[in-house]
């Protein structure tokens, strides 16, 4: 195979972002053969502009056309698994918006059928893309802080208007997308969390629903994640706060490191801080450290960088940056948050699927949105909102 005909299912917002950048050639070795939507409005304007591909209202005709080897999932939450698990038991490959779904339970069936077919399963976690996320995640792994001690991320400059919520009939509903900040915006600084930290072993959470905004789910979500190991872990997410501040901050006995701004910033101590700590002579002495700094090395590649890193994955066995399955990681941390906060108690990871899918069950069943979930305002291009956000 010398090139990768890939099919976009779900001409949206970033659905039509991905056509753009694909068809201008931006992604070597991707070629955009295929576009499928419901929405009539949207196919006329498909064709319109790429009036040289195939374009399909409903997405077994595109999977099964033989017209793609590829499908990019560009569709409401609910509906990735559905449209994933028919194109992979095709034998297409595979890649999917985040969350990869809005269930552990639905994940576990995608990530079966995507080992089942032997195709590469990717999903968009652009901002492991990132230099200093990677960067912060290799000194984690390799020791640099040694034993970890904590987590504390806030997150706030995921800033939306009611404009933005009123402007896709799918946003923030139960019944469409699943959930709200936890599940729309927070499962890139989930993702990383875990990438960077480790998942946590335990979680309580306090999610409120329509805090800032008038919608049915959560704009503002606090998580206390809990590791066997003692380490704790604090995330908060909201899209409430402007201008909002993009903090992580990661503790350990053998150092510290600040992600801000656009800048890593590292303490090392010249010995473990436990050990100085019932050994240290006088009580006002301090460790002593050394100070470092790191930028992002190169321009932030995001979107484009997962969509070459799928296409290389493909052509040359290249690995996979932000695998498939690995959606299931930040998607357990976000649903065992709601069933934490639906039961005001601790919940353990693994939790209880079936509890979290009957709860969430009654949230869409008694949803009071009377909003068509295929609309939505349309862009042609990524926006700075998709970026890393300092």
């Amino acid at each position: 195979m010398e090139e990768v005909r890939i099919g976009i299912v779900g001409f949206g917002n970033i659905g039509s972002a991905h056509a753009s950048c694909i068809y201008e050639n931006n992604v070597e070795g991707l070629r955009l053969t295929a576009v499928c939507d419901i929405n009539l409005d949207k196919r006329k304007r498909a064709e319109r502009k790429y009036p040289d591909i195939e374009v399909f209202s409903d997405y077994k005709e595109l999977v099964d056309s033989k017209s793609v080897d590829a499908v990019l999932i560009a569709v409401p939450h609910r509906l990735h698994t559905v449209v994933g698990i028919y194109a992979l038991n095709a034998g297409l490959h595979v890649l999917t918006e985040k969350p990869e779904a809005v269930s552990v339970t639905e994940a576990i069936k995608m990530n079966e059928a995507a080992q089942k077919s032997n195709c590469v399963f990717g999903i968009m976690f652009n901002q492991r893309t990132n230099t200093l996320f990677q960067k912060a995640r290799d000194m984690i792994h390799t020791g640099s802080l040694g034993e970890l001690k904590s987590l504390i991320w806030i997150v706030t400059n995921w800033y939306r208007t009611q404009e933005y919520y009123d402007s896709g009939g799918w946003r923030a509903t139960w019944k469409g997308e699943g959930g709200g900040v936890l599940i729309n915006q927070a499962p890139h600084n989930l993702d990383l969390m875990q990438w960077i930290f480790g998942m946590p072993d335990r979680v309580y959470a306090f999610c409120n629903v329509g805090k800032y905004h008038n919608i049915e789910v959560e704009d503002e979500a606090l998580i206390y994640g809990m590791y066997n190991s003692g380490a704790t872990a604090v995330f908060i997410a909201s899209t409430g706060e402007y201008p909002g501040t993009n903090r992580l901050e990661i503790s350990g006995d053998q150092g510290k490191m600040v992600l801000e701004n656009g800048t890593l910033k590292y303490w090392k101590y010249d010995i473990p801080e436990r050990y100085y700590c019932f050994h240290a002579e006088q009580y006002e002495e301090m460790p002593k450290i050394k100070y470092q700094e790191f930028f992002e090395s190169e321009k932030e590649i995001g979107h484009r960088g997962i969509l070459q890193n799928f296409s290389d994955a493909i052509l040359k066995g290249t690995p996979l940056l932000a695998p498939g399955e690995e959606g299931i990681f930040e998607l357990s941390i976000s649903n065992s948050a709601y069933l934490s906060s639906w039961t005001d108690k601790v919940v353990e990871i693994p939790f209880d699927d079936d509890m979290f899918n009957r709860m969430l069950e009654e949230h869409t069943k008694t949803s009071p949105t009377n909003k068509s979930i295929t609309d939505e305002k349309l862009s042609s291009s990524y926006k700075k909102r998709w970026e890393v956000n300092w």
